[in-house]
């Protein structure tokens, strides 16, 4: 457990540091999947652009009088094949790694809601409900995680 939420001794029970945990936890992962969403985004780009840019050095320019002629090139050099094939994989990854963020954005944020939702059972003495804005602000602070809104 996080020591920011082991020293909320009084302000909080257990059950509500363990939400609290998860949901950084979650944060952790979204952010984790995100990140590698977009080095994967920024990767296909390039090698498009790359794959494009030797097909059109290598291929289309010196035989643009022919269709035929380029295709039957493009077809005889198996390194077109492998670099095709190499694309297509890291555009196929970019695709589930935006499934896997997409998925854990909904756990996060699911999560998220349920603790904004349930803060008044969550905090049901007095004195822990006084003292839920410490909270709040520790983990908007440190986590950037918002716990006054269900909104984003």
């Amino acid at each position: 457990m996080e020591p920011e939420i082991m020293k909320l001794d009084d302000k909080t029970d257990p059950a509500t540091k363990k939400m609290l945990q998860n949901v950084i936890d979650r944060k952790r992962k979204f952010d984790r999947y995100k990140s590698r969403h977009l080095l994967s985004v920024w990767v296909t780009i390039g090698l498009i652009s790359i794959y494009f840019y030797y097909l059109y050095l290598n291929v289309i320019k010196p035989y643009s009088y022919s269709f035929a002629k380029i295709f039957s090139v493009y077809v005889q050099n198996s390194a077109n094949l492998y670099f095709l094939i190499v694309t297509v994989g890291v555009y196929g990854l970019m695709i589930l790694l935006r499934e896997k963020r997409e998925k854990a954005e909904k756990e996060y944020h699911a999560l998220r809601c349920e603790i904004v939702d349930r803060s008044k059972d969550l905090w049901k003495k007095e004195e822990e409900w006084k003292n839920r804005h410490v909270v709040f602000e520790m983990m908007k602070k440190i986590y950037d995680i918002n716990l006054y809104h269900e909104n984003k």
